[in-house]
């Protein structure tokens, strides 16, 4: 007859009545996770996260997942070729007379070849909120919203009759209705933040400054360049494009792969280069339980198992391999179009992947990680087995030991 330990049958006794669930783990079963899609209630079943088996066709629908374009949102029109004079705008008005003796020119020095100056430069002025500026016997000039060489001619007809065949230029020397703010991580220090510096004054230590825009239209890398690049690594940056109401973010790595989203920038436009470092955390039977670092553009599933240690040989369950996410509705309408959650924006998902099967392999190879994804592996059966008689072990010995100590004096 086949005698049965004490501990192997309290063990069986207490799977069978459920106590597992009271024992110490890193997460929830593979079963529980499947079971817990969806609750019982008084009315029924209530979703609470769709559960996707992952496969080819599962890649393939999250590869048109939406992402933002700056491209879509704004387009790519090239400014005016010339840009007009703005509120706030610093300008300087030089005027040239074709004699000496005038208004502005110096008065003729008979025992010299020299006639004397036949110029003179107003100061510096910043266009007022009228969006004028004074010139001396010329009075109020309109220069807001016109061309410089516009401004110029009405100054000469306004002097003409008071100073001698005038001739007139009209200089702006920092053009801040043309410019772009860029703030965040880009770098302060190198040309192209001196040559901001020149342009539109001093740039920020911390990356903050504006960029005036040339004559010829600048780009988004233009700009940034000008403001001298980024801080942060490019992998880690992303360019958020603030023009009116609207924002879109993308990857500067979107911008510098794709020609097409490298959009001319427009007077009045806020760039801020956020740093976004790209992470997934690791939780459950794997070498690594913590946030891990993509360190690349971007990653597949396999990729992030590596990372994370690969999956523990003697804890691991093989097909309770997930990935939590929040999806956009319209990926989740592609893959459930009978979901009960597609009325939130965003839907909780659990993709499911079972890498028992060799073909997980290639399919891990093409699911592409997403910016604070979970990935959870769940403990195998056997474990939560020897979990239990480890505690009746722990339990059963001083009582096994104290019987047989009592049956060694008897």
């Amino acid at each position: 007859m086949v005698r049965v330990g004490m501990p192997a049958v309290l063990a069986a006794a207490c799977l069978i009545g459920g106590c597992s669930s009271f024992l110490p783990a890193a997460g929830p079963t593979a079963s529980a996770v499947v079971e817990g899609a969806d609750v019982a209630t008084d009315q029924g079943l209530l979703a609470r996260y769709e559960l996707v088996d992952v496969d080819a066709a599962v890649v393939e629908a999250l590869r048109g997942r939406p992402l933002d374009s700056l491209l879509a949102s704004f387009g790519d029109r090239r400014p005016s070729v010339q840009p007009v004079i703005g509120v706030g705008d610093a300008v300087t008005v030089t005027i040239w007379e074709a004699g000496s003796g005038g208004l502005f020119s110096g008065p003729a020095i008979a025992d010299r070849f020299s006639t004397g100056s036949k110029s003179s430069s107003i100061p510096e002025q910043i266009v007022a909120r009228d969006g004028t500026i004074s010139v001396p016997y010329a009075g109020r000039i309109k220069v807001a919203g016109r061309r410089a060489p516009d401004v110029q001619t009405q100054i000469e007809q306004e002097l003409a009759g008071k100073a001698i065949q005038p001739q007139v230029l009209v200089t702006v020397n920092s053009p801040l209705s043309t410019s772009v703010t860029v703030l965040g991580e880009a770098a302060a220090a190198g040309g192209g933040a001196r040559l901001a510096a020149a342009r539109s004054g001093p740039v920020s230590n911390l990356g903050g400054g504006r960029v005036p825009l040339t004559e010829k239209g600048d780009r988004l890398l233009d700009v940034i360049a000008t403001a001298g690049g980024v801080s942060a690594p490019v992998n880690e940056t992303f360019v958020r494009l603030s023009r009116g109401s609207t924002t879109a973010t993308v990857p500067l790595t979107a911008v510098v792969s794709n020609p097409r989203e490298n959009i001319f920038l427009r007077p009045g436009d806020t760039l801020t280069l956020v740093r976004d470092p790209q992470t997934f955390l690791a939780v459950g039977a794997t070498g690594a339980n913590y946030e891990i670092p993509f360190s690349a553009e971007g990653i597949t599933l396999a990729q992030a198992l590596a990372k994370s240690g690969g999956l523990r040989d003697f804890q691991a369950d093989p097909a309770g391999v997930f990935i939590f996410r929040f999806e956009p509705a319209s990926v989740v309408r592609r893959l459930r179009p009978g979901s009960a959650l597609l009325s939130s924006n965003f839907v909780p998902v659990v993709y499911r992947i079972n890498m028992r099967d060799p073909n997980s392999l290639f399919v891990s190879q093409a699911f592409r990680m997403r910016n604070r994804d979970l990935v959870y592996v769940s403990n195998a059966p056997f474990t939560e087995v020897q979990k239990v008689l480890s505690v009746f072990s722990t339990v059963t010995s001083p009582i096994a030991s104290g019987a047989s100590l009592y049956s060694a004096t008897r």
